[in-house]
């Protein structure tokens, strides 16, 4: 699998030599050691991207040859997380693991136990999703989105074709509620996950209220900050998309 690196003013013509000289240049120069003949991707974080040979390196910056350039198509289910934001350094790690696990939009919401703040780091958080895009080979950066009140959530929930909140109170798994409902071809799904003090009874109740369905992920207790992942490949499994 190819390097990649996200560029603004993404060269698009095939034979076109382009200037690579961002913070991203200086880190695949000084950290990964590309030189001369190598061939990597560039992006622009939404889908285009161009493969790309290195004519030369400089120190902080590289000329490269586009060679092939293409478009990858959004899947047609697209995937919200909620994710209640955890505390400390697990909010980068929440964000980087839903996007490792195919998330569209990841959506930071305050619950009533939410220990952990974003108020001021959604930029960051987005800046996250940007560098765990680039370590999956996302050609697509999901968007990061808040700080939600619970009825912002409520209002996500009206507007997908199905929404699964986690909760160990269930009665059915994952694979059972997603087998039993109508989900359209196209599907807009939410995934909302609670934080590491649970859902109130309040908030699993307004969510049900809604119209989501309040599913068991397994036995095991996830952490907050991983079950977006672990959620995101139960679902993508049980409508046969991995």
């Amino acid at each position: 699998m190819l390097t990649l690196f996200f560029v603004d003013d993404l060269p698009t013509a095939v034979g076109a030599t382009y200037e690579f000289d961002s913070e991203d240049a200086f880190h695949a120069i000084k950290v990964l050691r590309i030189a001369a003949g190598e061939i990597f991707n560039l992006s622009d974080g939404k889908g285009a991207w161009s493969r790309v040979n290195v004519l030369n390196v400089n120190k902080k910056s590289m000329s490269v040859k586009v060679l092939e350039t293409g478009f990858e198509e959004a899947l047609p289910q697209q995937f919200t997380i909620v994710q209640a934001i955890p505390k400390g350094d697990r909010i980068k790690e929440s964000i980087e693991m839903s996007t490792e696990g195919g998330a569209d939009r990841i959506v930071m919401w305050k619950a009533a136990r939410s220990i952990g703040r974003a108020d001021e780091k959604i930029e960051k958080l987005q800046n996250t999703a940007r560098e765990a895009s680039k370590q999956s080979r996302r050609f697509r950066i999901p968007e990061v989105v808040g700080v939600a009140t619970t009825d912002n959530v409520v209002d996500e929930i009206a507007k997908a074709d199905l929404a699964l909140v986690f909760h160990e109170s269930a009665t059915m798994t994952i694979s059972q509620v997603v087998a039993g409902a109508e989900v359209p071809g196209s599907a807009k799904l939410v995934i909302i996950i609670g934080p590491e003090g649970g859902l109130t009874d309040e908030e699993l109740e307004t969510f049900a209220g809604a119209g989501a369905k309040v599913v068991l992920m397994g036995r095991p207790i996830l952490r907050s900050a991983h079950a977006g992942l672990a959620a995101l490949a139960a679902v993508n499994t049980a409508l046969s998309v991995w």
